[in-house]
């Protein structure tokens, strides 16, 4: 919730003082023609002098009252449309700062935790985003043997901390899945460079899954996306992008929202203003709603129905407008927006949704090879 500071704005008023000077008159009567002379003369040019300040202000006076209508028929449609623009410009930039949590809690651009304490195999590495950004990821990699042939599970993060806050929920399905792990660090989030934007993390994840695609040790033909909360929007555009989603054999979504337009009307108390601001006056607008119904790849969603911050019933929107052909809806009804992973079965239904596709799979490819021979 924003708070929006009032300006005060002090009207000076400005005081002139005239100082008027006493003159001293003179009784005494003129004794010669000069003295007159000169004294008329002198009333005569004061008078010309006093006629023409007095035609000067008339002049000034309506030259003032110009520029003041000037200003009250076209100066105020100017400064209007210069305050506009400032408003927008200002409520355009500070989404990021609505969106965007890295620096919370306050040591998550300092402090990443590391896998060493599980006992678990992994890598930490960098990768580069295409606009040359460099990104922190953590490789959890199962054992000589198992990696191999286990599926890959591309873990797309909320909109604050870092994935060393993950890592707990990375483990755990690590094994009890039997899948490699890589945990991405967006733009601007740990030990990531750069700023998070709408576009820099959708160019993030291209480059995890092309990090992904160069790996002869994993197969490349097996890599999930998963993604919670923010993620799963960045999720929702690898899995309809034309080039990405060939490369994807699973998506996972959990608790995650329809567009960012959606969420500000429920988030902010005025949801009436927001209702008519149009979309493109959103710097960041993730619109999975519209793009789900792009998405073909077989698709695991996961709501947790105690979820405070993102409403349910999104992931159910999402869930009718998907175009995949095989989609999946499994709903805890204890499980909150970061802790639904905590829920009992949760890691029981990921291994059945994994396998269930690899069966799928298998018996798609078999038909192929009858239908050739």
């Amino acid at each position: 919730m924003t708070k929006l500071g009032t300006m005060k704005h002090g009207h000076g008023h400005s005081h002139q003082q005239c100082g008027c000077g006493k003159q001293r008159l003179s009784t005494a009567v003129p004794h010669s023609i000069p003295r007159r002379s000169g004294f008329a003369f002198i009333q005569v040019v004061s008078r010309f002098a006093i006629d023409v300040l007095v035609k000067c202000w008339a002049l000034c006076s309506t030259g003032l009252l110009a520029v003041l209508l000037f200003y009250w028929l076209y100066g105020g449609w100017v400064a209007s449309i210069v305050v506009w623009i400032s408003i927008f410009g200002i409520f355009y930039n500070y989404q990021d700062y609505l969106l965007y949590y890295p620096e919370v809690p306050k040591s998550s651009r300092l402090l990443v935790q590391s896998p060493q304490g599980w006992n678990v195999p992994f890598e930490s590495l960098f990768i580069k985003a295409r606009d040359g950004t460099r990104l922190h990821a953590l490789f959890l990699k199962q054992p000589e043997g198992l990696a191999a042939n286990a599926p890959t599970v591309l873990f797309l993060h909320g909109n604050a901390g870092n994935i060393g806050h993950r890592l707990v929920n990375a483990v755990a399905v690590y094994a009890a899945v039997s899948v490699n792990v890589l945990l991405l660090e967006y733009r601007g989030y740990g030990k990531s460079d750069g700023s998070p934007t709408e576009t820099g993390l959708y160019l993030d994840s291209e480059a995890a899954v092309d990090f992904l695609y160069s790996r002869a040790d994993i197969n490349q033909r097996k890599i999930v996306v998963f993604g919670r909360s923010l993620g799963g929007a960045v999720g929702v555009h690898l899995a309809t992008h034309s080039v990405f989603r060939d490369r994807i054999f699973a998506v996972i979504l959990e608790n995650t929202f329809t567009s960012i337009p959606h969420m500000a009307t429920i988030i902010f108390s005025v949801k009436r203003i927001l209702k008519w601001v149009p979309v493109w006056m959103y710097k960041n607008q993730f619109l999975s709603i519209k793009k789900i119904g792009q998405c073909s790849r077989p698709t695991l969603f996961v709501s947790g129905l105690a979820d405070q911050l993102i409403p349910p019933y999104m992931m159910q929107l999402l869930f009718q407008e998907s175009g995949s052909v095989y989609k999946r809806m499994c709903t805890f009804p204890t499980g909150t927006h970061n802790e639904t992973w905590q829920c009992d079965g949760y890691c029981d239904v990921i291994r059945r949704f994994l396998q269930e596709v690899g069966q799928r799979l298998k018996v798609i490819m078999q038909g192929f090879i009858q239908v050739i021979c």
